[in-house]
Order: C-alpha cells, then sequence, then structure tokens
C-alpha cells in the first residue's frame, strides 16, 4: 500500500482531524493575541506615565534629581564639618558658682563664672559685690588648667565647667 492510497482511503478522518486542529489553533492565537494586546496595554500605561511623559523621560528626571539631592548632601557635609570645628572654638561648657564674700552684703550678688570651649579653653569671670563697690576678676583658662592661682568659689566654677555632661539618650 502506498501513501496516496491510505490518504485517499482514510481522507474524512484526516480532514476532520485537521480541522478541528485549526480550531484550536485559531483559538489559541486569539487568546494569545487577547493576552498580548492587554501586555501592550499594561507596557503602554506603564511608559507612558500619568502625565503622558515616556519612562525614559521620568526615570531620567528622577536620576537628575538624585544627582541634585547628592551634590546638595556634599555641600551639606562640607558645611556640616566647618560648623563642627567652629563649635569646637564656641563656649560649650559654663560653671557659675554665686556666693557671698563678705559679711556685710547678703543675697549671693557675688559670682565666678567659668567659660570653656571643647578643648578646655577659656577664662574664669569674678565679681565681688560689696555694698559700696563691685571688683571683677579675670583668669584665663587653658586646657582646663587655670594660668593664675584661683578662689575657691573661682576653682569650683571651673570644676563644673570641666564635669563630664550627661546626655541624654533617647
Amino acid at each position: 500500500m502506498d501513501l496516496d492510497t491510505i490518504v485517499r482511503d482514510n481522507l474524512g478522518p484526516i480532514v476532520a482531524t485537521l480541522a478541528v486542529a485549526v480550531v484550536l489553533l485559531l483559538a489559541l492565537a486569539i487568546v494569545e493575541a487577547r493576552r498580548i494586546g492587554r501586555l501592550n496595554a499594561r507596557l503602554a500605561a506603564i511608559t507612558r506615565g500619568s502625565d503622558e511623559r515616556s519612562l525614559e523621560a521620568i526615570l531620567e528626571a528622577h536620576l537628575t534629581r538624585v544627582h541634585e539631592v547628592v551634590r546638595d548632601l556634599d555641600g551639606m557635609e562640607a558645611r556640616t564639618a566647618v560648623l563642627e570645628r567652629d563649635l569646637k572654638l564656641a563656649f560649650s561648657r559654663v560653671g557659675l558658682v554665686r556666693f557671698n564674700p563678705f559679711e556685710d552684703t547678703g543675697g549671693n550678688q557675688s559670682f565666678a563664672l567659668a567659660l570653656l570651649d571643647a578643648h578646655g579653653d577659656g577664662f574664669v569671670v569674678s565679681s565681688l559685690h560689696a555694698r559700696n563697690m563691685t571688683r571683677v576678676y579675670a583668669k584665663a583658662i587653658a586646657g582646663g588648667k587655670a594660668e593664675a592661682a584661683l578662689s575657691d568659689e573661682e576653682a569650683q566654677a571651673l570644676r563644673i565647667a570641666t564635669a563630664p555632661v550627661a546626655r541624654a539618650v533617647g
């Protein structure tokens, strides 16, 4: 039996099978075409964006903004370094003692005030108030040590200023 005879004898079932295959393939093609259409619509929505700009334009705008933020951050870091350096020179440690040096006056109107920077450099100012006069003295402090003899009150003010600072942790 040759091929022509086989095909001729079974032509009906072969055509029916091919027709079913064509219908199934057509249905599959329709399903896939609809899926591709939905994917294209989603892609168009993504690439178009909310204000009709393309995804590329949106990403480029965001990248430009990121570069601006990095540049701003670099500038802030430089300014912060300058501020930290300057802050170490500012008076940040203070000690104050009020006292009454004379028996004929009251109210603790005299004081010793220590003002120091982060390195312990600064000065102590003392004001002695009496009934008929007020005297003011200043003594230099370097590295937390006085360059001249200190009174008890001045030494106490210096101890207060150099005491460790309790920091709140939160």
